[in-house]
């Protein structure tokens, strides 16, 4: 099993394949109210730097932690765009933990292990970073900024 086994759903609530992404993914857990919410500049630099490369940046909002995500899919996206100038795609609202977890994120944790084998997602902004063979890659924590990924990016287009 692999990434591009997925369907994932965007905001408006059409569905999006992942099989149809050709390049490397990096998936992330976001959040409008998190003091970690200014790393959406950084994921935006990362997508404009190596989306035309082939690199696709997949946000999705959680309101697991901290209820930090109240909004619906028109606020989060409206706040996305005026306060970040985001044009990465930002999906539909998911749970990353419990058993209401979406079955993408639930792979994501299996296939790539936190701190100490754990599979639970800690806070938001957690990054997955997968390649283009749907496998994933690499795990990042939330104190991470994406910027840091920058060379694992261009190693994997």
């Amino acid at each position: 099993m692999n990434a591009h086994d997925f369907t994932v759903t965007n905001a408006d609530g059409s569905q999006r394949k992942l099989s149809e992404v050709e390049g490397p993914i990096l998936v992330v857990n976001v959040a409008s109210k998190c003091g970690f919410t200014p790393q959406y500049a950084g994921l935006e630099e990362l997508h404009r730097k190596y989306g035309p490369k082939g690199l696709t940046v997949l946000g999705f909002p959680c309101n697991q932690f901290g209820a930090q995500e109240p909004g619906n899919a028109e606020e989060i996206a409206n706040f996305c765009s005026l306060t970040y100038d985001v044009t990465f795609p930002v999906l539909a609202k998911v749970e990353v933990n419990g058993p209401n977890a979406d079955p993408f994120w639930a792979w994501l944790k299996k296939a790539k292990k936190g701190l100490l084998g754990s599979e639970g997602i800690k806070w938001n902004f957690t990054k997955f970073l997968i390649g283009k063979d749907g496998q994933v890659v690499s795990r990042h924590a939330p104190t991470e900024k994406p910027e840091a990924l920058a060379s694992e990016i261009e190693k994997l287009l």
